[in-house]
């Protein structure tokens, strides 16, 4: 089983924001598309208790992770899955058999009360800045798109203070940023 804990800190950026700072940091020329098929339970089961599921389509990879809350940042399982693994969860047929399945059932939740809400796609820039990651991503979801900008970093120090330094440089305005999963949560059409 492979379980990390990440560290990371999120600001929305405006287009224009977007755009000056893919003219003015060496980010890669082209991004890498990224697709996370996201899961619920029909009464968010999991997002009460601060979790999160998705599969993560990456270059023909698959990614099965749950995201749970931790002292320090997030604690992410993660299982690797075949592209007909994948297929299954997203059509209704998940399988218990990996880790990521049994930290869930952990919960008290099990896998045959997933249903799959749909994906959001990024389009990814990642840069090594001052001992951390530079992210930029373009994300479209539900008919939506936004741009944001996020620090990969070892510790939360770190990583607030280059957020903070980094704004500020920038002259970019800090902004209650969701996470993507939140984001996507919050556009799916309710009827």
């Amino acid at each position: 089983m492979a379980q990390e804990i990440e560290i990371e800190y999120k600001n929305l950026l405006i287009k224009d924001e977007f755009n000056r700072l893919l003219e003015q940091l060496p980010f890669p020329e082209k991004g890498q598309t990224q697709t996370n098929h996201y899961f619920e339970t029909e009464d968010f089961s999991l997002k009460k208790l601060g979790c999160a599921l998705r599969i993560r389509e990456k270059n023909g990879t698959y990614t099965l992770t749950l995201k749970e809350p931790n002292a320090t940042g997030l604690l992410e399982t993660h299982d690797k899955l075949t592209a007909e693994e994948a297929d299954a969860w997203i059509n209704g047929k998940p399988s218990n058999e990996n880790n990521t399945a049994k930290r869930i059932a952990e919960k008290g939740i099990t896998v045959e009360n997933l249903v799959y809400l749909g994906s959001l796609q990024t389009k990814r820039r990642e840069l090594t800045y001052n001992q951390t990651v530079l992210v930029l991503d373009y994300s479209t979801y539900h008919g939506h798109a936004d741009y944001e900008l996020e620090i990969e970093a070892a510790s939360e120090t770190a990583g607030q203070e280059t957020m903070r330094k980094f704004l500020t440089e920038f002259g970019i305005e800090k902004r209650h940023t969701p996470n993507k999963i939140q984001r996507f949560f919050d556009s799916i059409p309710r009827h």
